[in-house]
């Protein structure tokens, strides 16, 4: 039978399993958004901004391991989601976005809101496509979601023109597809991995390198049993936190430009680095020529095209994280890693990852509190200094899942997919980590928060600067706070060196913006009031928290290494 093509793309949601989706209206989808009405099987969310609306979406498909669905208009709409996109593309999150688009016969005629998003997202999609005729709609979807979930995921973009969606075409929506030219790795090479395999076990320091890639294969708990088979220790990327939990005896700490001294020192001093995940970026590897001297480079990653990219390896393995350990742990056998791990250990109490507790609450009180007071949780956090103290200092793994801004670093990213991910699991606490910078960028999705019953708890280290920048001024600009400070109006003076008492009041207020949303407000000033802050926070379930942690601006995200610069070469005070 015969349906028109919103009808399709109603029908089409429904056979993926979709039950939320993420969409703000627009004249080039008012049609798709009327027929989403007409339902009750799927919820629409409506953010406050698209931007947003794509990091909520983001921030469920990662808490629930389903596809996030997006749908904007066109123009505006479209290309507010551009940095989202992005920043999906670069954490490997599944995303299908849909986009209104003017009628085809006005397509290159610069009609209103008329863009080529396509054209303009095709290096941050797994795959683009306008949808030129009806009787390719329900193919072109189900190919969408067969793209965004299998191999490497990531956001595929589908530009909806509006006849397309009211012709009258084929009402079938097909069970599977098959792509020419798309063919995602499902298997693992054995001898690749035998050869691996016996590198690792003729090691004498061998160190394993755990990134993003085993949370996506949802393989933790076989990461695990090959570690502690193996009794090999553990250094994880930012995006690889959680691959074993928090104090898990090997584990060491992340590595990288803000890691731990002792991941750091272990990765330049290893002989085989065997790497499960990653794609090597310059926050890990430092200066190429420096990284992991000494060591044999095993690379196992689903991403033919991320093996030896950046750094080239001995025994490159492209396979799932999740098969090639569950192949690993037929063969795993015990090594005596005992003498390495004193090592370690050693190197960790020579350099330990502290802050000094002398000089008021600092951003480790807080961490430390979180960890004490929640178990199974969502954690997300925003981009900047509180960020790299969340990798620091909180423990994930187990039930307490880690969602961050890693590949692009977007601001504003924190709290709109803590949104999201209350919305996908409402029983569990979910906590934003963020800062007043990042906060501000996508503040107005407290009124989602608040309108969804999304009652996250929002973790805000008030600096009163842009942190992570003040601190570069700092080190390795003199001093020249240029465009850090939140506090700076008009009337200051220039070439300010610093926070002084003729600064004038902070902006905005935090208090009155959560009361202003019908949210609540906690300040937190010293360390004894942490504690009751959080447990304060949890029994308010009617709406969003705002616990404001009032920090010093002086404090430094440490170890830190330069750009470009040897990983053990760490600024450590």
């Amino acid at each position: 039978m015969d349906i028109t093509g919103r009808k399709l793309f109603v029908r089409a949601l429904l056979e993926e399993g979709v039950d939320t989706i993420f969409g703000y209206p627009g004249g080039m989808v008012t049609d798709v958004m009327d027929e989403l009405y007409k339902q009750e099987e799927i919820r629409l969310i409506l953010p406050r901004h698209e931007q947003a609306l794509i990091h909520e979406a983001e921030g469920y498909a990662k808490s629930t391991g389903k596809v996030g669905v997006c749908l904007v208009t066109s123009g505006p709409g479209a290309t507010n989601t551009i940095t989202g996109l992005a920043d999906a593309h670069y954490d490997n999150i599944p995303l299908v976005c849909f986009t209104g688009q003017v009628p085809l016969s006005l397509i290159g005629n610069d009609a209103f809101q008329e863009v080529d998003i396509v054209g303009m997202t095709r290096s941050i999609t797994k795959y683009g496509v306008t949808v030129r005729n009806r009787k390719d709609l329900g193919k072109i979807i189900k190919m969408a979601f067969h793209i965004a979930r299998t191999g490497k995921p990531g956001p595929v973009l589908i530009d909806l023109p509006k006849d397309i969606q009211t012709q009258t075409g084929d009402g079938a929506y097909p069970e599977t597809v098959h792509i020419r030219g798309y063919k995602p790795n499902e298997g693992v090479h054995v001898g690749q991995l035998k050869k691996a395999y016996k590198l690792l076990k003729s090691a004498h320091k061998p160190l394993i390198l755990a990134g993003g890639g085993v949370l996506l294969g949802r393989a933790q708990e076989e990461f695990q049993r090959f570690v502690e088979t193996m009794k090999v220790p553990v250094v994880t990327t930012i995006m690889g936190k959680g691959a074993l939990p928090g104090g898990h005896p090997y584990y060491v700490g992340n590595s990288g430009m803000h890691g731990r001294y002792a991941a750091n020192i272990a990765v330049s001093e290893c002989d085989v680095l065997f790497s499960v995940g990653t794609r090597f970026n310059d926050r890990i590897t430092g200066d190429l020529n420096e990284f992991a001297p000494n060591a044999k480079i095993v690379h196992i990653d689903i991403d033919t095209a991320a093996i030896s990219r950046n750094v080239v390896v001995d025994v490159p393995i492209v396979a799932d994280a999740k098969l090639a350990l569950e192949k690993l742990n037929e063969w795993a056998e015990p090594k005596n890693t005992k003498q390495w791990m004193a090592q370690i250990a050693a190197w960790d109490k020579e350099n330990p990852l502290e802050m000094r507790r002398d000089r008021g609450m600092t951003p480790q009180m807080i961490m430390e509190a979180i960890n004490a007071e929640f178990d199974a949780c969502v954690i997300t956090t925003d981009v900047g200094q509180h960020q790299m103290w969340a990798t620091q200092y909180l423990d994930f793994g187990g039930k307490k899942t880690f969602i961050t801004s890693g590949g692009l670093g977007t601001m504003g990213f924190g709290f709109p997919a803590a949104v999201g991910a209350k919305i996908g699991n409402p029983d569990l606490p979910v906590l934003c980590i963020t800062g007043d910078g990042g906060f501000q960028m996508n503040m107005q999705e407290m009124a989602t928060a608040v309108t969804e019953g999304a009652p996250v708890i929002i973790c805000l280290l008030n600096n009163q600067y842009l942190g992570m920048v003040r601190q570069m001024q700092q080190l390795f600009y003199g001093k020249r706070y240029e465009a850090t400070c939140l506090r700076r109006r008009v009337t200051c003076p220039p070439n300010c060196k610093g926070k002084n008492e003729a600064c004038p009041p902070y902006l905005p207020n935090f208090m009155q913006f959560a009361k202003a949303y019908g949210a609540h407000g906690i300040r937190v000033e010293r360390e004894e009031e942490i504690a009751a802050a959080l447990q304060k926070a949890r029994t308010y379930t009617d709406a969003p928290t705002v616990i404001e942690f009032m920090i010093s601006s002086d404090e430094l995200v440490l170890p830190m290494v330069q750009g470009g610069n040897p990983m053990k070469h760490m600024i450590l005070k």
